[in-house]
């Protein structure tokens, strides 16, 4: 009750408190946080930012060349999380640290860790939240007409009156908070940095206290830090552990101003970072004079003319535009404006990019194009060489060294090979965790690939960062190369639910990486999905994709996989089940479909044997009988009933083939069920020598001119499932029939005129025919030549 009775009222309490709300990556707040830190000179000064990185601050002072970030992760059963803290030399949260630290404050990052389900769904902890007072920001719009929140942030505060800057700033976020909702996340975040500024003001003792955090926040936070917190809040907050089970940590990766453009989707802050760094550094006047100069560069660069006197008109225009709007100074938009109306003269197909907010659009001009890239510019960050990495980055730099894999260049690795073996796993694990610089050019596609090298293209040089950034980033998902990539290929497991194709996929990427005894995970995930899922052609991918490395991939160490053998099977009797469901009339052959019967032939031809004798037991007895009734049954589409009759032969049916084509001889339905039967039993048709031939030679002999037209374009796909020296075989076997000479190429050199056209010609003059028949014009006689001159 004493401590009670001492304390001081809420607005005594906050009168050493100064709140600097600000937008991010903003030279106007920047400038004012700068300026307010000397003034004040505070005891201590609390930022926006990860809690848990406020004892490694050293680390983030150490001297980098901005943009940086820190990069938050966590890792749970499921998955890796992860969120960025951007910072560059203009960021007000990176000018309030350096200037707190220069005038001896106690600085601190008060927001919670990027772990915390407050962050659930971000990637940027300095996301904007325009969504939430879209409405209030409408109606400045409107009062200032102009088209969105960046060109009105330009004229209120960066190109504004420097005087009153901090109230001005004020009546703005009060005024957007005023009417926005929160949400659960938000006030979590900020009830606990409230908790940071009240134990700082009991701390100071009197002396300043300054809070930098965004400006949507500010509102909240004076009311909450003049609020005592329910338990009295003594001392200062505990930072939150991630929950047990679940690991976390960060690091400071090298950033670029791509990443923080919004014209490139960056999340929040300002767009066309280069424009605001020249700002920061120069004043309006310096940052227009020397962008002008940047575009026209990069336009004669791209071979695009630019003359002195449009360098003069664009100067003069962006002059004439900054008056006009009642500017002090050049803003963004009076500049691209102005160099628009000087060096563009097409008519434009979309708005300029700079009136919405959001990346360029397709097809946008290509004068634009390069303004809004001069203005974004191409600056990227450099870490000091006493930055600490995580564990990857060196494990991955001992790795290249001793596999011989740090030059640029081709590459050729022999998988039959230790060393090759280990060389190419290290590649795919690097690129399963989309490392920059990696390009595979060949190599095995599947697990029935017989496929025994692999050619790559590598690039070491990263000139832009991205590669170590990359790795850095990858560095969450373990501390070596197959810890990493094994958990990637987990993660893209449990992503890709019941999309089987998709976790076939996976598993075929961690037979490549080594990690296939790691990934029982998502062997799991494809045998959950088998069991739920309905998408033939998906299953009949998968299958084949897992029925080839279980069969083949001695090399990748897959082969007779008791793993795998168990998604064979259960593939297999879903695939079954499955296509003996399937009804429908005549329709185009479903190459998809048909891919999966083919599938489930390889896998009872090649796992039907007992486990005993190497195989995996499958029932090739109960899969004739579901060929047979699918051949049979008159309301299944007649390629499968055509792909089940085949199957049915290659699993030892005796039935008569001739008797089977001629009861599927319909020109509409013939070209369709030979598909399934060639995609199926293509070498058994081979194997019956002209019985089956002659007999197809006989039926498309007797179609008539229309049902020949009919028929052709599905039994021109039928047959293209024969490779080309088959085909030639076939068309000897046809030239031999009818007794005629000459080569059996030259029946299969493409025609001068596609048939498909010609037979489509045929059939319209045999409508236009009948139309004039019916309207008793057949017979009427054409003008004589000399009639038909004079009309």
């Amino acid at each position: 009750m004493e401590g009670a009775a001492r304390r001081p009222a809420p607005a005594a309490r906050l009168m050493a408190v100064t709140f600097v709300g600000v937008r991010h990556h903003s030279p106007a707040c920047a400038r004012l946080v700068r300026e307010t830190i000397e003034r004040l000179r505070p005891a201590h000064v609390l930022v926006e930012g990860p809690a848990d990185f406020t004892g490694r601050l050293d680390e983030l002072l150490l001297g980098h060349e901005p943009p940086v970030a820190i990069f938050s992760y966590h890792r749970d059963g499921d998955r890796v999380g992860r969120c960025w803290t951007p910072f560059c030399g203009y960021s007000p949260e990176w000018i309030a640290l350096h200037a707190g630290r220069a005038v001896g404050a106690d600085v601190r990052f008060i927001d919670l860790p990027a772990w915390h389900p407050a962050f659930a769904d971000r990637d940027n902890r300095y996301a904007d939240a325009e969504k939430r007072y879209a409405e209030a920001t409408g109606r400045l719009l409107r009062e200032f007409a102009v088209d969105n929140t960046d060109i009105l942030w330009d004229h209120l505060f960066e190109i504004g009156d420097e005087g009153g800057l901090a109230e001005r700033l004020d009546a703005y976020f009060d005024l957007i908070r005023g009417e926005a909702d929160a949400g659960a996340d938000d006030a979590a975040r900020e009830a606990y940095m409230a908790r940071w500024i009240r134990a700082a003001e009991a701390a100071a003792d009197g002396r300043p206290v300054v809070v930098v955090t965004g400006g949507f926040h500010t509102p909240a936070l004076r009311a909450l830090a003049a609020t005592p917190g329910p338990d009295g809040d003594e001392g200062w907050p505990d930072v939150p552990e991630p929950p047990d089970g679940t690991d976390g940590g960060g690091f400071l990766v090298p950033y670029s101003f791509r990443r923080l453009d919004a014209f490139t989707g960056y999340q929040s802050g300002m767009p066309s970072p280069e424009y605001y760094e020249r700002l920061w550094s120069d004043g309006p006047d310096g940052a227009a004079a020397a962008l002008i100069e940047s575009v026209v560069t990069r336009l004669r660069t791209r071979k695009q003319a630019v003359s002195t006197a449009d360098l003069i008109a664009a100067r003069t225009l962006t002059d004439g535009l900054t008056r006009l709007r009642g500017h002090r100074a050049p803003a963004r938009t009076d500049l691209l404006d102005g160099l628009v109306a000087a060096l563009v003269a097409d008519d434009l197909d979309q708005r300029l990019p700079w009136t919405s907010r959001g990346p360029l659009g397709p097809g946008a001009h290509p004068a634009v194009v390069e303004m809004v890239a001069a203005l974004s510019g191409e600056r990227v960050g450099r870490l000091h060489p006493d930055t600490p990495a995580p564990p990857l980055v060196h494990h991955v730099a001992a790795e290249l060294e001793r596999l011989g894999l740090g030059k640029s260049g081709p590459l050729t690795v022999k998988l039959t090979q230790p060393r090759g073996l280990e060389r190419s796993r290290a590649l795919h694990r690097l690129r399963v965790l989309r490392i920059p610089g990696l390009v595979r050019e060949s190599g095995p596609d599947s697990g029935a690939d017989q496929v025994l090298e692999e050619r790559w293209q590598i690039d070491t040089a990263d000139p832009n960062g991205q590669r170590e950034a990359a790795l850095i980033e990858a560095g969450a998902y373990g501390p070596t190369l197959a810890d990493a990539a094994a958990a990637v290929l987990d993660e893209r497991g449990a992503r890709a639910g019941n999309d089987v194709a998709g976790l076939a996929a996976v598993l075929f990427d961690a037979a490549l990486c080594g990690c296939a005894d790691q990934s029982g995970r998502v062997a799991e995930s494809l045998a959950a999905g088998i069991g739920a899922a309905s998408d033939v052609p998906a299953l009949g991918a998968a299958l084949d994709v897992v029925l080839g490395l279980w069969r083949h991939d001695r090399v990748l160490g897959t082969a007779g996989s008791p793993m795998f053998g168990s998604v064979i099977v259960e593939c297999t009797d879903r695939l079954l089940w499955l296509l003996e469901g399937i009804r429908g009339g005549p329709a185009p052959a479903d190459l998809g479909r048909l891919q999966a019967v083919a599938a489930v032939r390889d896998a009872l031809l090649y796992a039907s044997a007992p486990p005993s004798a190497g195989g995996l037991g499958l029932h090739a007895d109960a899969a004739r009988g579901v060929a047979r009734r699918l051949a049979a049954a008159p309301d299944v589409p007649p390629d499968l009933r055509g792909a089940a009759f085949g199957l049915a032969r290659v699993l030892g049916d005796t039935a008569d083939t001739g008797r089977a084509v001629r009861g599927a001889a319909g020109p509409g339905v013939l070209g369709d069920w030979l598909a399934g039967l060639f995609a199926l039993a293509r070498q058994e048709v081979l194997d019956t020598g002209g019985g089956l031939l002659g007999v197809l030679d006989e039926l498309v002999d007797g179609l008539g001119e229309h049902e020949f037209l009919v028929a052709l374009p599905a039994l021109r796909q039928a047959f293209e499932f024969f490779p080309p020296r088959e085909r030639e075989s076939i068309a000897r076997g046809l030239l031999d029939a009818r007794g005629l000479r000459g080569p059996a190429r030259a029946l299969l050199r493409p025609a001068a005129v596609d048939p498909l056209l010609v037979a489509a010609a045929r059939e319209l003059e045999e409508r236009v025919g009948l139309a004039l028949t019916a309207a008793g014009l057949a017979d009427v006689p054409g003008p004589s030549p000399a009639e038909g001159q004079d009309a």
